[in-house]
């Protein structure tokens, strides 16, 4: 299998379904005429035309109303903000209209609408800038939530996307722009609702997602390494709909769990995540949940301020030792 960088799976998913379909078109800031602002988009005007690769302007409400419209009268746009802070001054297109409209029309209207972007601290972009926006989105009747972590899933879960009925959050990190992975040449498409085993374990369950999920893995193999802890690691892929039965079941293997997110741990996915396996897993727990998340103040743009508020492979290790009671 060839591979390729995420960017360039998030690029191919766009092309092969604009393709497939000719009422797929890609709107936002910088998506055209520069290549996109982290050349997602690379190439695509000059394939597709200013018709179906459109440069807005800096209206973020304006243009995801207009992708709103647009999927109400059949067409299937992919919405990009050049970073998820900034969904936050369309929130009420993206919460308040794109989710409701087929419930209040009874069903007369589908929104097939992808909105995309970055998500997270990403690389020191300070406080208004930085926003993980999962568990905003992830509270939202009708809006399903997507967070891939590596670019074979990126490809596939885009796609999946794009094909579907109904507007999805589909989160990147721009941190994560240029990790390489082995995507199939052949179309392919993964569901959502469906987690994935990233690693294998006994001792202790951790679930994280997206570029948390690469922290999780990171403190594994530090884990493995230093005092032979072998966790297993599950990644949700998609948080609503939420796979809790694969992570349950992960649970009763382990008896313990622990969440890793870069969103704030206050009303965060972790906390929902932990009620969750609560509920499903209470006599199978060794110890209680623990949830390892961003600190709750505004992120910083210092560097080394940045490195101490979003969690590390360290933090998430001395998590697990917690966990299973490692004396050491």
């Amino acid at each position: 299998m060839p591979e390729i960088q995420f960017r360039e799976a998030l690029n191919q998913a766009m092309c092969e379904e604009m393709d497939r379909d000719p009422d797929v078109f890609l709107i936002g800031e910088e998506v055209a005429e520069y290549d996109g602002a982290y050349k997602v988009s690379q190439g695509m005007l000059a394939r597709f035309g200013p018709m179906r690769v459109v440069d807005s302007p800096i209206s973020e409400a304006g243009f995801a109303g207009l992708g709103v419209g647009a999927a109400m009268v059949g067409m299937r746009p992919i919405v990009e903000f050049m970073t998820f802070s900034f969904s936050l001054v369309a929130f009420d297109q993206v919460v308040n209209n794109a989710p409701k409209m087929r419930y209040m029309s009874g069903g007369q209207f589908k929104v097939p609408i992808v909105f995309r972007g970055i998500s997270g601290a990403g690389q020191q972009l300070a406080a208004t800038h930085s926003w993980t926006v999962d568990a905003l989105y992830a509270h939202v009747p009708g809006l399903k939530v997507v967070v891939p972590t590596t670019p074979y899933e990126a490809k596939g879960l885009l796609k999946t996307a794009i094909r579907d009925d109904d507007p999805v959050i589909f989160l990147e990190n721009e941190a994560m722009y240029g990790n390489r992975g082995e995507v199939p040449a052949e179309e392919y498409l993964l569901p959502f609702g469906k987690a994935d085993i990233k690693r294998e374990g006994s001792h202790c369950t951790i679930v994280a997602w997206g570029h948390g999920c690469l922290t999780a893995l990171a403190a594994a193999e530090q884990l493995h390494k230093d005092h032979g802890i072998e966790v297993e690691i599950v990644d949700p892929r998609s948080l609503r709909p939420l796979d809790i039965d694969t992570i349950a079941e992960s649970v009763k293997k382990t008896g313990c769990c622990v969440t890793v997110e870069e969103g704030y741990p206050t009303c965060g996915m972790g906390a929902e995540i932990a009620a969750q396996v609560q509920e499903k897993c209470f006599d199978d727990l060794d110890h209680h949940i623990i949830r390892v998340g961003s600190l709750d103040v505004p992120m910083p743009y210092s560097k080394v301020l940045l490195n101490h508020v979003v969690p590390g492979a360290q933090r998430v290790a001395e998590a697990v030792k917690q966990a299973v009671y490692f004396q050491g």
